[in-house]
């Protein structure tokens, strides 16, 4: 079983997650916030999270920011999507294109490159790197137990935008619709921003996924409101 803890941090009100394998205790760090925030929290905690390994679902400065402060206390492996490559390498002038200065630093250590389909083994639980482009051009979401872990690419009643520097609405679109297509309508959506939800809510209420909906017949013949749960 796969325990799961949030910690909303920083100026752009983040969620990180802290991972923890109930069978063996082992950890990981899922996006980083873009200062000390969540190596304060993790730090003040006994016993200490026993660390293993930090998995970015992408790398915007609000998920990733934090990467080489977290790296300064826990040298374990870094995992993020092999696509957003070009994304990476602007992280340290991020801060600048966004008017904070303040938050440039270097972008820190990746040990690893995932792609669509790849797992990373925390204990006994196995998380599966499930490739949803459009953010940027490698979101992802870590999939296990249940789980999503879902970056920026759909939130409770929205999703993420497609108008940023590298980004692609088209690749978005697709997106969505495997994770719909693909996981099931209980998977519980931990976003990395606003409260979690189940991937059957969003399909059944999010506006930004009225054109799943149509296609499966879901939204009811011209006249009729189509109503949540049915």
């Amino acid at each position: 079983m796969l325990h799961v803890e949030r910690f909303t941090v920083g100026m752009f009100q983040v969620n990180t997650w802290l991972l923890t394998d109930d069978a063996t205790g082992q950890s990981a760090i899922v996006d980083t916030g873009e200062d000390h925030a969540l190596v304060r929290h993790l730090q003040a905690r006994d016993p200490a999270p026993d660390v293993r390994t930090i998995l970015l679902t992408h790398t915007h400065l609000d998920h990733a920011g934090a990467l080489p402060l977290l790296q300064a206390v826990w040298d374990v492996p870094t995992v993020m999507p092999a696509d957003d490559q070009p994304l990476f390498a602007t992280l340290p002038h991020q801060g600048s294109m966004f008017g904070m200065p303040h938050l440039d630093r270097p972008c820190g250590r990746i040990d690893r490159r995932v792609h669509d389909g790849d797992t990373v083994s925390l204990g006994a639980t196995e998380l599966t790197f499930f490739a949803t482009p459009g953010h940027t051009p490698g979101q992802g979401c870590w999939i296990g137990d249940g789980h999503a872990f879902v970056g920026d690419t759909l939130f409770a009643g929205s999703i993420g935008r497609t108008d940023f520097p590298l980004s692609d609405p088209a690749l978005a679109v697709d997106s969505l619709r495997r994770l719909v297509d693909q996981w099931p309508a209980e998977l519980i959506v931990h976003s990395g921003h606003g409260p979690d939800t189940t991937l059957g809510q969003e399909l059944r209420t999010n506006p930004f996924l009225g054109y799943l909906r149509r296609e499966r017949g879901m939204d009811g013949p011209p006249g009729i409101r189509w109503a949540p749960g049915t």
